[in-house]
């Protein structure tokens, strides 16, 4: 009899996508008083599971394939806004309607990311918001300029 090696499993589940994106809205909620902006982080319901009858209601009110999981409508550096789209730690896989959006995204002059899980997602987050304004950003080269 051969010896079977036992696949390595992790002693956790992999969150689920929903889950995920609960926790960068418990975060974002923690983080509100030092970044204001996150009071307006907003997040799409593609993820969750409908009945056919929701499903159907929710396209005829414009609710769209491929929309992204997380928008920040805050301007940075040269960004009018922040897209997420947000995947499992293992296994998300992107679909060619996610694709369409984040090229659509991105050529319209926002930012577009693909998050695999909510601590990636909570780093793109944090680093946007840290980014500077075209304002600032001419400010400062006008003070470093003298």
């Amino acid at each position: 009899m051969k010896n079977k090696r036992k696949r390595e499993t992790s002693s956790q589940p992999i969150p689920s996508e929903y889950s995920e994106q609960v926790a960068i809205f418990k975060r974002a909620h923690l983080y509100a008083r030092r970044y204001p902006e996150l009071r307006f982080l907003n997040g799409s319901l593609n993820g969750v599971r409908l009945t056919i009858g929701q499903a159907v209601k929710c396209k005829k009110a414009g609710m769209r394939e491929g929309y992204p999981d997380l928008q920040l409508p805050a301007r940075r550096g040269i960004y009018p806004g922040l897209y997420i789209e947000l995947k499992r730690i293992k296994g998300g896989k992107i679909d060619p309607a996610q694709k369409d959006w984040a090229e659509f995204l991105i050529s319209q002059g926002y930012m577009h990311r693909f998050c695999k899980g909510c601590d990636e997602a909570w780093g793109v987050i944090i680093n946007y918001l840290n980014l500077k304004n075209e304002k600032q950003n001419r400010i400062l080269c006008q003070k470093e300029s003298r």
